[in-house]
């Protein structure tokens, strides 16, 4: 049976419809089946009985463990798990609508081949619908001739949303064993940025926990917590205690839903976040506010931090940080608040006011590092400058402020060199295909030049071939094509990979240039994986399962997916990662190795969660009685975090709190001498401006600007929304319905946000369709006058703009048009070359705006 594009969805539509009719009402309070639904007593409708089924909720990467109500095999409501204590049994507005999306009619149902050679943006793919088992033996007749080619290296595994264990088979095991060097995550487009200038003060490469509920001033820079930027739970509950036990203050070029119900809204310009953060330091200083327990004083007690006036080294004494006097001399002695005033439109006064207030808080401050100061083409020491503030303030690793989360127990895989042939380790040693560790990339995560990741650029190496030719590649749960930036490139790209295989809950932009589509069930609700984090200053490991049977044909691609290509690519002559899999994987009670995909993915699930339910010595956090315990009670919660234990042992090179980090030092001069250069000729290479010391310590560096801003005068600033799935919950009608709970935002609309002064200047009016164009591409939506961003700046949630995805999230997905703007359609093709983030905001670059 054929199925053209246009009737696809149409199709999956009244097959869906035919299946709901069979499936219980929604009602979650409906009568039991024989009742009057009335209650004698009360007048109160009884319940159908259900049950509360935990899992945990993958929308956003606070990963929080929920519960689904399920009645008569359907889950029709949402709710944090119970016993959790990071998220204090509460799920954001993104875990509520896991609803929608597993029952989404336009869900893809079964395994489909592309039958149209031709690819691109609007062409039909012209997909018929085969078995799984023609599908997996085409992908693994593909796989296995590049390697008998001696072609591995030249497949390429790209990684959206994973689970936290088993994405080491998919992501780890599976590249390794069959030996191509090219496994790519997501994470570039993301927040690579944000980790930057934590790993080199403190050590630390991830996303930091804050103590909400001891702090008394939290600074919340470039992010919405009650938003996005994880831990949206917990935030939510700890926000009124905030308001009326601490301080809030929000640095945000617009009104974010924090600096609505902040204290402080600072509207910094976009870019000069850096110039912000080094005036507060300036003042800490002079102002002798400083925490001397952990940082240390000058040996007489007399402050002699004073503006332009350079410090002797010898005269202070530092206790758990290190070249603090270093960072003076060479950049903040003169960054004061008029200085930062005239740079950032923030007042000197205010600028003075938040670093005083900040200081008599001390240590119980926490500074929110979020990506959008850094995610910026010089983002890299302004990602440093503002984690600095933390170790100026004492409230690194200490109560109140930031720490690390409290580790948890986790099995690990079975060794697999013994499966590793000299074919995968030959193909391992060809350079990654998105170019890292290249001059102009230096993308280093934790002090590694070349171990970062740079995803953005991905489309640009397919295109030109360098360093090599891409001839297959698989992605799942991932949508590039819609998600990064100038997303005319990815299109490009994917139209020139000969074979191509995506693994998608809905028929993505990505699945459009695909020439074998595989259905994914929803994380939450139809698999099985074991997921770890944390907040509140606990960590955890939480269990996904089925909580009610699969919809459709689907399989997850990190366990069944795996196990059923090593069985297709073991008939055609290549056994490693199939004896792999049924040798070494063994059940940890039973000894018992699989035998089938589901087999293997509850074994895989039992060797990473048996440390919490059958640990060799007892835990300090909840003790669990076994697998089944576990599966009922969905978690495991670690004991609190315990503060100061990083002071004197963080993970820099002389294990102090780096003002002077040597150990960026280090990896800057490493990566120049695998160039044969020096590391100014790296930092012109990437765009920053410091040379010599300069670029061993948090500094200025002055905002970039890539295009013509007599051209495109109006900053844009991208943000996320409330109810963002990431990409993937656009199809679902409550985005649209709830779009109000994103500040400033209309139901049913996508909003181009603009203040009245500039509306006024170019004759803008609330409700005007206008064309936004950036210097590669150009989105139409509607205008909306609003206060809530600075003048000359505009802002647009990013999350509309689909032009497939589904029936909803495209305006008309037959001929590809997309339902509002898509702001990567926008956004430049720019990197801060240090992390391999894409940048998104910083002020570098700029939008027109026309009547349409």
């Amino acid at each position: 049976m054929k199925i053209k594009r246009r009737d696809f969805l149409r199709i999956s539509g009244i097959t869906g419809a035919a299946l709901a009719m069979r499936l219980p009402a929604l009602n979650a309070f409906a009568a039991k089946q024989g009742e009057s639904g009335e209650n004698s007593e009360n007048n109160i409708a009884y319940p159908v009985e259900g049950k509360w089924i935990p899992s945990t909720c993958q929308s956003c990467t606070s990963w929080c463990p929920i519960e689904f109500y399920v009645q008569q095999g359907r889950a029709v409501k949402v709710r944090g798990n119970q016993l959790c204590k990071a998220n204090h049994g509460y799920c954001c507005p993104k875990g509520h609508m896991n609803l929608q999306l597993v029952y989404d009619p336009d869900r893809i149902k079964v395994p489909l081949k592309r039958t149209n050679p031709e690819k691109g943006r609007g062409v039909d793919p012209k997909f018929v619908p085969i078995s799984w088992d023609e599908a997996m033996d085409t992908i693994a007749e593909k796989l296995v001739e590049l390697r008998n080619n001696g072609e591995s290296h030249k497949f390429l595994l790209m990684r959206g949303r994973y689970s936290t264990t088993t994405r080491n088979i998919a992501y780890g095991r599976f590249p390794e064993i069959y030996g191509s060097p090219n496994n790519i995550s997501h994470s570039a487009i993301c927040a690579e940025g944000e980790k930057f200038g934590p790993y080199y003060t403190e050590g630390f490469w991830g996303y930091r926990d804050y103590d909400l509920a001891n702090t008394k001033y939290l600074l919340i820079w470039g992010c919405d917590p009650l938003s996005s930027n994880r831990q949206l739970p917990n935030v939510i509950h700890r926000f009124d205690h905030l308001l009326k036990n601490a301080t809030v203050a929000v640095v945000d070029p617009r009104l974010s839903t924090s600096a609505a119900k902040g204290h402080h809204w600072l509207p910094v310009k976009p870019g000069e976040d850096g110039a912000l953060a080094l005036a507060i330091a300036h003042v800490i200083l002079t102002e002798g506010l400083w925490n001397k327990q952990f940082v240390g004083d000058f040996t007489d007690g007399q402050n002699r931090f004073a503006v332009n006036e350079t410090v002797d080294e010898t005269l202070f004494k530092e206790n758990h940080t290190y070249g603090l006097v270093q960072w003076w001399n060479l950049e903040l002695k003169d960054k004061t608040p008029e200085w930062a005033a005239q740079k950032t439109g923030i007042s000197g006064e205010m600028i003075v006011k938040i670093a005083v207030d900040m200081g008599r808080a001390a240590p119980h401050v926490a500074v929110w590092l979020g990506p959008g100061p850094v995610m910026s083409p010089r983002g890299a020491y302004t990602s440093s400058a503002i984690h600095s503030l933390n170790g100026l303030l004492g409230s690194a690793d200490n109560k109140g402020g930031t720490l690390r989360r409290s580790s948890v127990p986790l099995g690990s895989l079975p060794d697999a060199n013994h499966y590793i042939d000299e074919t995968a380790k030959s193909a391992r040693k060809y350079p990654k295909i998105d170019q890292r560790g290249t001059k102009k990339f230096p993308a280093m995560a934790r002090g590694v030049p070349g171990s970062g990741v740079v995803t953005n650029n991905v489309p640009n190496a397919i295109i030109q071939e360098d360093p090599y030719e891409i001839k297959a590649a698989i992605g799942y749960w991932n949508n590039f094509n819609f998600s990064g930036h100038e997303t005319r490139r990815w299109d490009e790209a994917m139209a020139k990979i000969p074979f191509y295989v995506q693994v998608t809950t809905h028929p993505s932009e990505m699945a459009q240039f695909a020439d074998i589509v595989l259905p994914a069930p929803l994380h939450p609700l139809e698999q099985t994986n074991i997921m770890n984090s944390g907040g509140n200053t606990y960590a955890h490991v939480s269990i996904q399962q089925p909580v009610i049977k699969r919809l459709w044909d689907t399989k997850p691609f990190e366990t069944e997916i795996m196990w059923i290509l090593a069985e297709k690519m073991k008939e055609k002559g290549f056994s490693n990662l199939f004896d792999y899999f049924s040798k070494e994987f063994k059940d940890p009670e039973t000894g018992a190795t699989p035998t089938n995909a589901t087999e293997f993915a509850e074994i895989s699930a039992r060797i990473f969660s048996k440390p919490v339910w059958a640990p060799e010595k007892e835990l300090p956090g909840d003790k669990i009685d076994g697998w089944q315990a576990f599966k009922e009670k969905g978690i495991y919660n670690s004991e609190p975090y315990q503060f100061r234990k990083m002071w004197g042992n963080f993970g820099t090179a002389t294990k102090k709190f780096e003002f002077y980090s040597e150990t960026l030092k280090k990896s800057l001069f490493e990566h120049a001498k695998n160039h044969n250069t020096d590391v100014d000729d790296i930092l012109a290479t990437t765009g920053y401006t410091a040379t010599g010391e300069r670029a061993f310590v948090p500094h200025y560096e002055p905002p970039l600007r890539v295009d013509d801003e007599s051209q495109y005068p109006f900053i844009f600033i991208d943000y996320k929304s409330r109810l963002n799935g990431e990409g993937r919950s656009q199809n679902a009608s409550w985005y649209y319905e709830f779009k109000k709970v994103d500040l400033g935002d209309e139901r049913w609309e996508d909003v181009l946000k603009i203040n009245p002064e500039d509306g006024r200047k170019i004759g803008i009016e609330t409700g005007d369709t206008v064309r936004v164009t950036s210097m590669v591409g150009s989105i139409i939506v509607t205008a909306k006058l609003w206060e809530g961003v600075r003048p000359g700046t505009v802002t647009k949630c990013f999350g509309q703009g689909h032009w497939a995805y589904g029936r909803l999230a495209a305006k008309d997905y037959q001929n590809a048009v997309p339902r509002g703007g898509n702001n990567n359609d926008l956004i430049p093709d720019v990197y801060e070359p240090m992390s391999g983030s894409s940048a998104r905001n910083g002020g570098f670059f700029g939008v027109r705006i026309e009547k349409a």
